[in-house]
């Protein structure tokens, strides 16, 4: 049995490689987490013999779940995002490095000297609220979701990072549970794969919560519902802000200029794809829609005023502001 550091990654490697894009890199992951260390000092020390046989057995153990495809974050219970440890597990999804830019977004539109009302809706593990909080520590957030247990473990990373104070979470689906509040902005990073999306990797319809991740047919209907109920919830001049699949640019476009919104715009992450779209609700049209009832579930028809909004379109460069990478499993 190997116990050299180098003979421990050479074997997890080699196990890893038909699962993982660095098989290298996730074997030092896993064995970091198993003797406490750091990768630094797994590469610093590759010759150190490993005595410890509870922490190698771990390592064997992670090891093996991972080539069984599942993924990193759940074997460790863990994943980063904008540089905050949240803690995640089965049913609740694994923040994307992509969602990032949702944040980038939304940071874009709320002051950082004033407070400013702040929603997150399908808040999963509380990523995108809880990096909003710590970028902006004036701002009140509300951030719901539909599941009591994600939730749950969403006020488990508020409470860790010592942001539980600062963040209010809500159960409902959608706005709901919200009754007559309004917002600055909203953002969302509902289910937009269609279910039968190619692309998905295998592992990931396999481990992660498929109601976090697939809509209906088109991978548009949650978004509609996003789009459509945001005008009743936003202040005048609020904004709303989406992530959205690689090739729906296009048409969630289209949902928020039926909404009433201008200045839509899409964003492009570093791989040069459609991420996330954003417009802003104008005075007028938000009097207009809070005076007639309407369908939630359904798009807002276009009105003149909407179509001539259409000419305020725009696409927007990828940001440069944070290093927003691409996982594999993302489409």
């Amino acid at each position: 049995m190997a116990t050299e550091i180098r003979e421990l990654l050479d074997e997890g490697a080699a196990r890893l490689g038909r699962v993982a894009d660095d098989p290298r890199h996730e074997a030092e992951i896993l064995l970091g987490a198993a003797l406490g260390r750091t990768r630094a000092f797994l590469r610093a020390h590759p010759e150190q013999r490993v005595l410890d046989c509870e922490a190698t057995d771990r390592y064997e153990s992670n090891v093996t779940r991972r080539a069984q495809g599942e993924p990193v974050a759940y074997i460790l219970g863990e994943k980063e995002f904008w540089s905050l440890p949240l803690a995640v597990g089965p049913g609740v999804l694994i923040p994307r490095p992509e969602t990032e830019l949702l944040v980038e977004r939304a940071l874009a539109h709320l002051p950082a000297d004033r407070s400013c009302e702040v929603l997150d809706l399908a808040t999963g593990s509380g990523a995108v609220a809880l990096a909003i909080a710590t970028e902006r520590p004036l701002a009140r957030i509300v951030a719901t979701d539909d599941s009591s247990a994600v939730l749950d473990a969403a006020r488990c990373n508020a409470a860790r990072l010592s942001l539980d104070a600062r963040v209010e979470f809500v159960a409902g689906s959608w706005y709901e549970p919200l009754a007559q509040r309004r917002f600055e902005v909203i953002v969302s990073n509902p289910p937009y794969i269609a279910p039968n999306d190619p692309r998905v990797e295998p592992a990931v319809r396999r481990f992660e919560p498929p109601d976090a991740l697939f809509a209906g047919p088109t991978g548009l209907e949650a978004l509609r519902v996003v789009v459509a109920g945001a005008p009743k919830h936003l202040v005048s001049g609020g904004w709303l802000a989406v992530e959205h699949g690689d090739k729906q640019g296009d048409a969630v476009r289209e949902l928020f200029v039926a909404a009433g919104f201008g200045d839509v715009r899409t964003h492009r992450d570093l791989a040069d794809c459609d991420r996330c779209t954003e417009g802003r609700i104008a005075g007028e049209w938000l009097s207009r829609v809070r005076n007639v009832s309407h369908d939630p579930e359904r798009p807002a028809e276009k009105s003149d005023g909407a179509a001539a909004q259409s000419a305020n379109v725009k696409m927007s460069p990828a940001i440069q502001m944070r290093p927003v990478r691409r996982s594999s499993n993302q489409v």
